[in-house]
């Protein structure tokens, strides 16, 4: 990879560890600019999540103190990336690209509109709901090569959960969804294992630094700054 895609890479990192919702920017650096296959992008960027992935579960159990992350979530949240690990090499490229391009946008103008959101007052939603979306999102996530809570906090908060369990869940989901999407690229020939741990040292290092700048910056400015990226993201898959 070049310079110019380690650095990008590095700040997607930054972004998932100040806001959590950068992982949708590592596929895109992978092809668009390293140069790689979607579906092995796909591929390595499942395998970048795994360090970051155990972060998130570490600050997970911190931070959700009664508000623990229902297993069902996760139970579901694997098979899903299973599925979705498996589809992505079957699923027709441009199809990929506007599932990508959409994901993109919807989480931009998720995060801005969230800047004026008020804050939920719901509980997590009940268990056979938390299933169901456990497995739409490790699908949605295995098949963009996301690490999940792109996906989850989105849902989570447009229903008014509170905002602590729900960072909670999105931050405990990325290790399951990672494990299990690259445990089905490695079993089915797919994992490009270099690729993948570099780009996971990158988003590693990013994911630190971007946790230090958190508690530096104003949450508001981060999280305009993540979505804003996003929309950048999705434009130029309408372009490219």
């Amino acid at each position: 990879m070049t310079w110019l895609a380690d650095g990008l890479i590095v700040l997607a990192g930054a972004a998932i560890g100040a806001t959590s919702i950068g992982g949708v920017l590592v596929v895109p650096v992978l092809t668009g600019i390293a140069g790689l296959p979607l579906a092995e992008a796909v591929a390595a960027s499942s395998l970048a999540f795994v360090p970051a992935g155990l972060l998130g579960w570490r600050a997970a159990r911190v931070q959700a103190g009664l508000h623990a992350t229902p297993w069902a979530l996760h139970a579901t949240a694997l098979s899903g990336a299973v599925c979705g690990a498996l589809l992505v090499h079957v699923v027709p490229t441009n199809g990929a690209d506007l599932w990508l391009a959409a994901l993109a946008a919807v989480s931009g103008l998720y995060g801005l509109a969230s800047l004026m959101a008020a804050q939920g007052e719901r509980p997590m939603p009940a268990t056979a709901m938390l299933a169901v979306v456990g497995f739409a999102v490790g699908l949605g996530s295995a098949l963009s090569g996301t690490g999940g809570p792109v996906l989850l906090l989105p849902l989570l908060l447009l229903r008014r959960t509170a905002t602590a369990p729900a960072l909670a869940a999105a931050l405990a989901i990325q290790l399951p969804i990672a494990l299990a999407a690259s445990a089905a690229h490695w079993f089915g020939g797919h994992l490009p294992l270099a690729v993948g741990l570099k780009t996971g040292a990158l988003v590693t290092a990013g994911a630190l630094a971007g946790r230090f700048l958190a508690r530096k910056m104003p949450a508001r400015a981060l999280r305009g700054s993540a979505s804003l990226c996003l929309l950048a993201v999705a434009a130029w898959y309408a372009v490219r």
